[in-house]
């Protein structure tokens, strides 16, 4: 059994690949609030200690709007720790993988499915600094992997952690009669959590590298939530906006490695399934 050290264990991934990889893997999680107060040594003498297998790194600062005021705090949790643990993992021998995102390809200026070779500049904070760290990582680390995940989505229940998402908004909107706003120009992945940790087991025997991970959309938003509504059986408000973008990416590399995942409105169908509710669509 592979003995992993993994961050971010409290949060919204890690709590989940505790509950459910724990059983297949030798879960190390890194001690609570570590990650935010330690130093470079600090993180090296953690590996050296835990001398795991793997790391799979999952904490983060993924609120885009709060990177966008707060760029310092940005640059540490989102690229200096990942490069101190990329070191640490290179000097132990551990495989590190990472998880990065879709908000890399924010401000392209192309349509369809995007691949991992696109030439980039994100247009926001996030975007940039995972974009960095992602060059910076294979550079201390060669082997290791990073993960551009999509937006991620769980219902709540099994007593784990929460946070904002599309079906849930969509709910919120349909018990508060209240408007949900999507763009018929806005194109991206939206990926259940739970398939996104079974598909970590392969992603520890990746080569290095970069990978787009999770669901692929050939919908636009604005029918992505009609879609995941008719699933649901609710029916709010739907109005159309004007944001303009893609973040539609191409898994093809990740599928030669062995990965696979529902397409974004079959993933919200098995969701449903999984907490026993009725499909309506």
């Amino acid at each position: 059994m592979k003995r992993v050290l993994l961050t971010g264990a409290g949060g919204f991934m890690g709590s989940r690949i505790l509950a459910q990889l724990g059983g297949c893997l030798d879960l190390v999680p890194v001690p609570r609030g570590l990650m935010e107060t330690a130093d470079e040594e600090a993180v090296v003498r953690l590996v050296r200690q835990v001398h795991p297998d793997a790391i799979l790194h999952t904490a983060a600062l993924s609120d885009t709007g709060y990177c966008e005021a707060h760029p310092e705090a940005s640059y540490r949790a989102n690229v200096a720790v990942p490069v101190w643990l990329a070191r640490a993992a290179a000097a132990t021998g551990a495989k590190l993988v990472a998880f990065s995102s879709d908000q890399v390809y924010a401000g392209v200026d192309r349509e369809g499915p995007l691949p991992e070779n696109l030439p980039l500049s994100p247009a926001n904070v996030y975007g940039r600094h995972k974009l960095e760290a992602e060059q910076r990582v294979l550079d201390a680390a060669p082997d290791a992997v990073l993960l551009r995940a999509t937006w991620l989505y769980d219902l709540p229940g099994y007593g784990l952690p929460v946070r904002g998402n599309l079906p849930l908004n969509l709910l919120r909107a349909a018990l508060r009669g209240e408007p949900a706003v999507f763009s018929p120009r806005d194109f991206r992945g939206v990926t259940y959590a739970r398939q996104a940790v079974e598909n970590l087991l392969p992603a520890l025997d990746l080569s290095g590298g970069v990978y787009n991970f999770g669901s692929e959309n050939d919908r636009d938003m604005m029918a992505t939530a009609g879609a995941f509504c008719r699933v649901m059986g609710i029916v709010p408000e739907l109005q159309p906006g004007d944001r303009v973008r893609n973040l539609a990416m191409d898994t093809a590399k990740a599928r030669r490695g062995g990965l696979r995942f529902d397409s974004t409105v079959a993933g919200i169908a098995r969701c449903w399934q999984d907490y026993g509710l009725d499909i309506n669509g």
